[in-house]
């Protein structure tokens, strides 16, 4: 009976799951999709018309006079709107931005001088004249044509051929993996020794590192950097190195590192260590042999948010770091590559997605202790 009445609630919660994991897709999806899109598509319609035929307004600027031929003593400049396009098909054109729609395929326009301009459905066209026509620029010509979907992987190769995107790349590992190894270390033995040795000051220390969750980033960074500097130039240290941001970003990461392993260890049977203790185990022994391999979903749940910060972040590693080439990651590359105006924004979903895939797979290497080491911190504590 009690079975029976739960049921409608496991209901609701399998479908309040599924439905959040597809919010959550349902972005990466169309990032994905986009980045695989021909640029000029991306730029008129959205990714989940990616599979239908799309209607654009574009222009097409046709060869100069030095392109024409004689042909039948008339003189003709010849070409296809939809050069370059596999398929696709015109409905309207025109010679001008006010009406650049005011004829149909196969219709004749006539333009200055004499000329006609003749377009057919298919994107050729032609450009009649009974004498030389003259111009280095050639005739600008409106129209709309309804395209098949195109996907392609000009963008990716776009931004892996981009100059110093494989340094930035070793950059931003350089970065995320000491920044993510070293505060799991200092965090693990704090955490431990707030959990289970007892010490004068212990739960104010609780309580500061509780505080300190709350502090803004930005406010903290200026200070640390302050510091860090004094420091360096007190012991000949160079300012924009490594070293620093390593420490930037273990200071930043250490208050919920703790916070999230404290509560973990904690809850871990009080009976092993005391047995162990009983065998003749030192604190050091007891950590190394009995918590860490127990606490390790908590290490990997929090393995997972600081990697992925840390790989993301672009603030603490221009302000430790700097924006020299030698030492850009990868977030800064690729918002270079955009151009200071965003003249490059179709490779926005491409470079977006590139940033993207190494956090993918350690999400998912790391994903099933995720829950279980968030849950189990969060509802065990001493």
């Amino acid at each position: 009976m009690i079975a029976s009445a739960r049921s409608p609630l496991v209901w609701v919660v399998h479908l309040s799951v599924i439905l959040l994991v597809l919010l959550w897709t349902l972005p990466t999806a169309g990032l994905l999709i986009s980045s695989l899109r021909d640029k000029d598509q991306l730029a008129v319609s959205g990714w989940w018309t990616a599979l239908s035929t799309s209607t654009q307004s574009l222009v097409y600027r046709a060869p100069g006079a030095d392109k024409q031929v004689e042909k039948d003593g008339k003189f003709v400049i010849s070409g296809n709107l939809l050069e370059g396009q596999s398929t696709g098909q015109v409905s309207a054109f025109g010679f001008n931005s006010r009406e650049p729609v005011a004829f149909q395929p196969g219709q004749t326009a006539d333009l200055s001088d004499g000329e006609k301009l003749t377009v057919q459905a298919d994107g050729t066209f032609e450009i009649v004249s009974d004498k030389a026509m003259e111009g280095t620029r050639g005739q600008r010509i409106f129209y709309t044509a309804a395209v098949p979907p195109r996907f392609t992987i000009d963008n990716y190769i776009e931004v892996m051929r981009a100059e110093g995107i494989g340094a930035s790349f070793i950059n931003s590992l350089t970065v995320a993996i000491p920044s993510t190894i070293i505060p799991i270390l200092v965090a693990a033995f704090a955490a431990y020794a707030l959990a289970w040795m007892k010490f004068p000051g212990r739960a104010i220390l609780i309580a500061v590192v509780v505080g300190l969750l709350v502090v803004p980033l930005q406010m903290s960074l200026i200070p640390l950097l302050k510091l860090y500097n004094g420091v360096g130039a007190f012991l000949g240290v160079p300012a924009k190195t490594y070293v620093g941001i390593w420490l930037a970003h273990m200071g930043f990461g250490l208050p919920l590192a703790i916070y999230l392993l404290r509560n973990y260890m904690a809850g871990l049977p009080r009976e092993i260590m005391e047995s162990a203790r009983v065998d003749g185990a030192s604190d050091f022994d007891i950590f190394v042999k009995i918590i860490l391999p127990l606490s390790f979903p908590a290490l990997a749940s929090f393995a997972i948010f600081q990697f992925l910060w840390t790989w993301n972040d672009l603030l603490v590693a221009m302000v430790f770091l700097g924006t020299g080439n030698d030492s850009l990651v990868l977030t800064g590359r690729l918002v270079n590559l955009l151009g200071s105006r965003g003249g490059n924004w179709e490779i926005l979903t491409a470079s977006a997605f590139i940033t993207i895939i190494v956090p993918l797979i350690v999400f998912f290497s790391l994903q099933r202790y995720l829950v279980r080491g968030l849950l189990a911190g969060s509802v065990k504590g001493g």
